[in-house]
């Protein structure tokens, strides 16, 4: 059987739901919202599996699930060197978000990467320790400021909200995701004119490490083809 993760709930559950439709495959929940069961209909051979969105790559890299769907951030954040390990099948048209850098409006003088290093340098010598960039995206915003020469920063884990970290006092800047802007103004922050990190859209991933038996083939062959 060739197994499906879809994210169990939201949006993104029903966005893929209607664009599996669309393809004449009707995905469903079975049970309660609270049980993660569901079902397939309209193609043979195909089992869903209902997870969050943030799991779901890394069943797809331990080759528990065939296919997955998630978002280019999570794959790229959570999984080093991922494309030895799944690869995009077909970008899904929703779920857009930018992965950025963000600051305070109020930095008037910070508007580039550089500025940003100047500031966290300038932040240090006054303050005594490491400006703070709350953020999920740790590998990939590390990687991100290594590659622009940013120094003198910590990291610090933020799982929700993160825009509001700033006012809390417990972050100097962020990076975080974001499609219209609206929340970052919404707390006098502003994205760094070069502060983009990475354009993400739900995705259709292939595991390359998942076994598939002989007799899955066909329906693996079939299910791209529909989708195709």
């Amino acid at each position: 059987m060739i197994k499906l993760g879809v994210p169990s709930k939201g949006r993104l559950m029903e966005k893929t739901f209607d664009w599996f439709a669309a393809r004449n495959i009707r995905l469903s929940r079975t049970g309660s919202d609270r049980e993660y069961a569901g079902a397939v209909t309209g193609i043979d051979g195909v089992s869903l599996v209902l997870l969050s969105a943030g799991e779901i790559p890394r069943e797809l890299a331990a080759g528990r699930i065939h296919l997955g769907v998630t978002g280019t951030d999570l794959v790229q954040d959570k999984l080093p060197l991922w494309e030895q390990q799944v690869e995009p099948l077909e970008e899904m048209g929703f779920g857009e978000a930018d992965l950025i850098v963000a600051v305070p409006q109020a930095w008037v003088d910070v508007d580039t990467l550089d500025d940003l290093d100047a500031a966290a340098a300038a932040f240090r010598a006054a303050h005594g320790f490491r400006m703070r960039i709350a953020t999920k995206y740790h590998r990939l915003v590390r990687e991100f400021l290594r590659d622009a020469g940013v120094a003198d920063y910590a990291i610090v884990d933020s799982q929700g909200a993160t825009e509001g970290t700033v006012a809390n006092e417990t972050a100097e800047a962020i990076a975080d995701i974001t499609s219209s802007g609206e929340t970052l103004r919404a707390n006098h922050l502003k994205i760094l004119s070069d502060g983009l990190i990475l354009r993400s859209q739900a995705t259709l991933w292939r595991s390359r490490v998942a076994d598939v038996a002989d007799e899955d083939r066909k329906a693996m062959a079939d299910l791209i083809a529909r989708l195709g």
